[in-house]
């Protein structure tokens, strides 16, 4: 059972015992905060004062200083906030004995015409008070606020009302969004919605969600990816499609993942992996300069140059880089292997350890480079054996058109051009389901469906993921995921976190 605020309740009563409805509707108002300030500009109190004009403003009640018969407040809305001054004579006694109940949180409804204080302060001089609904939990500390992320990620409303950083993020998260829809719809894109339950999971190697459908008595996955049903409109004729959407992926949670995330995903009939890497970069220094302001960022200790050109490098030579190691000998999974058991010896009788290139060149990239890459970095050159959606080199098959964009160690983009044969790609199928049949969970489910469609002919088309969450991370300076969501999946509590209170 909930526990109420005991003293906050009493207040409850009170209230209704003096007549005053506690939650009441069909309250309107006439501005918002942001709109007053702008209406007052820079206008003095004696111009102000000529104004007749009544202004009707709501919001929280954040602060509160009773003087006998008069008072000031200052309240918050969705824009901002403002002060409201109050007077007995201007209220009278029934609203004035509003205010003297009023509590810190809560939503309070006014009336009056705008005015400045002797200390140039733009302010409400209400005429009218409402309560618009009553807090019955004690507010954080007025001074520090809501400091303790594991709270403001459990309590994202009472973190939004408090924290004006975390108001920032989530409306730079917002323009994040509307921008990227803007520019593909420039282009021609068409935005569509795919399925979020499939029968078969597919699109990318992960761990799916498993949920049941009563009706027709069947097993459905949440989708780790939109990939294979947009693909599945381009052969339909969508020849410019996009999806901003949540995936799911069952793995584990950290600074930089979370089981339910955000990812863009288009695809390009007739646009190469050359084209997508040119448009990320321009998407993605324009987006910085919209919401941002300019192409260099802070993020962490770091300060990103998103302005072009960005680095382009190949994996196998990144590896080399990092290691030490020969290009000669980073092609060879002995050698390899030999390395890696050099450097972790404890893993010497793993019986997991890689056996090819495509499955060593993972590891190391995960070990000794990713981390490593914080300028925007587009790596390339990814082998065919861990890229089962991507089309082979034709200069060498075993090898792929890919690249993954590496910013600040984290991957934000993953890109490609698509495999259309539809012999190869059932062959990459079966190999993904072997896998699976040997216990890699994260390997693919041979979708004979996508492999019918890709029959009827998939145009040349290359295509791209972006992680939303990992972007507006970069952009906003944030170094845990869980900062730029606003529910993110946390271990349930056994009972609710306290709130550090006055």
């Amino acid at each position: 059972m909930f526990e109420f605020d005991s003293s906050r309740l009493e207040k409850l009563a009170l209230l209704r015992d003096a007549g005053i409805v506690p939650y009441p509707h069909g309250l309107h108002t006439s501005h918002s905060a942001l709109d007053l300030l702008t209406l007052i500009g820079e206008r003095d109190n004696d111009a102000l004062a000529l104004d007749e004009t009544v202004v009707t403003l709501a919001g929280r009640l954040l602060a509160k200083r009773d003087m006998g018969k008069a008072g000031f407040a200052r309240l918050q809305d969705r824009s901002g906030g403002i002060q409201v001054f109050v007077r007995k004579n201007d209220l009278g006694d029934d609203a004035f004995s509003v205010w003297k109940k009023l509590d810190l949180g809560d939503h309070v409804h006014v009336s009056g015409r705008l005015m400045r204080t002797r200390t140039g302060e733009p302010t409400i001089r209400a005429q009218t008070l409402t309560l618009a609904a009553k807090c019955l939990a004690a507010m954080p500390d007025k001074h520090k606020g809501v400091e303790d992320r594991e709270f403001r990620s459990r309590n994202r409303y009472v973190d939004l009302f408090v924290n004006e950083d975390s108001r920032q993020v989530f409306r730079r998260r917002s323009q994040i969004v509307a921008f990227i829809r803007r520019y593909f719809e420039d282009r021609q894109f068409i935005e569509v919605e795919t399925p979020m339950m499939q029968v078969i999971p597919g699109g990318a190697a992960a761990r799916p969600f498993v949920t049941h459908h009563n009706a027709l008595g069947l097993d459905l996955y949440l989708r780790i990816a939109p990939e294979l049903f947009l693909k599945r409109l381009v052969v339909g004729g969508f020849e410019r499609v996009f999806e901003i959407n949540r995936s799911y992926r069952n793995e584990g949670v950290d600074t930089r993942h979370n089981p339910e995330f955000t990812m863009l995903e288009f695809y390009w009939s007739y646009a190469t992996w050359q084209d997508l890497m040119d448009l990320t970069e321009h998407l993605i220094s324009s987006l910085a300069l919209q919401v941002c302001g300019d192409t260099t960022v802070p993020f962490g200790s770091h300060t990103l140059d998103l302005s072009s050109p960005w680095r382009r490098a190949s994996m196998g030579g990144l590896i080399a880089q990092a290691t030490g190691l020969s290009l000669d000998a980073v092609h060879q999974p002995a050698a390899l292997r030999a390395y890696w058991l050099e450097h972790h010896p404890a893993d010497t009788t793993d019986p997991t350890l890689p056996t090819t290139m495509g499955r060593w060149w993972e590891r190391f990239f995960d070990e000794y480079v990713e981390d490593t890459l914080i300028q925007p970095t587009f790596v390339t050159g990814f082998p065919a054996e861990i890229s089962p959606l991507s089309r082979r080199r034709d200069d060498d098959p075993d090898f792929t058109d890919r690249f993954e964009l590496i910013i600040a160690g984290n991957e934000i983009a993953n890109g490609f051009n698509e495999l259309n044969d539809p012999v190869d790609q059932a062959q990459r199928f079966a190999a993904q389901a072997a896998a699976r049949e040997s216990g890699d969970q994260e390997a693919m489910y041979f979708d004979a469906d996508y492999i019918k469609a890709l029959t009827y002919g998939l145009p040349p088309t290359a295509g791209e993921g972006i992680g939303i969450d990992r972007l507006v991370m970069l952009l906003t300076n944030r170094e845990s995921i869980r900062d730029v969501i606003l529910f993110p999946t946390l271990r349930p509590l056994s009972d609710l976190a306290k709130v550090p209170t006055n």
